[in-house]
């Protein structure tokens, strides 16, 4: 019975989403600010290369951090199945 309700509630939120998605305006959603833009095209040689080198810059920090992660969940990844190895069927309770 709350399985069917569940399901139910979950069904009901999803078409909300996707109504309320489908409501939202195009230029809503999109990342085109024309100052921006004008500004950048306006903007000489040096000011394009500013840019870029920025967009490096900004993009370091979050990439060492994910790649910080996995290496240090790859170096621990046995640590957790090394302990399971000694116990014996039915003897986790």
């Amino acid at each position: 019975m709350q399985r069917l309700q569940k399901k139910k509630l979950l069904a009901v939120v999803a078409i909300a989403v996707v109504v309320l998605a489908l409501m939202l305006p195009p230029p809503a959603l999109s990342q085109g600010c024309s100052l921006c833009y004008t500004q950048a095209a306006n903007s000489g040689a040096r000011l394009i290369r500013a840019l870029r080198s920025g967009i490096v810059i900004l993009i370091i920090p979050p990439l060492s951090m994910c790649l910080a992660a996995i290496f240090f969940s790859y170096r621990k990844r046995d640590q957790f199945h090394k302990a399971e190895e000694g116990l014996k069927p039915g003897s986790d309770w």
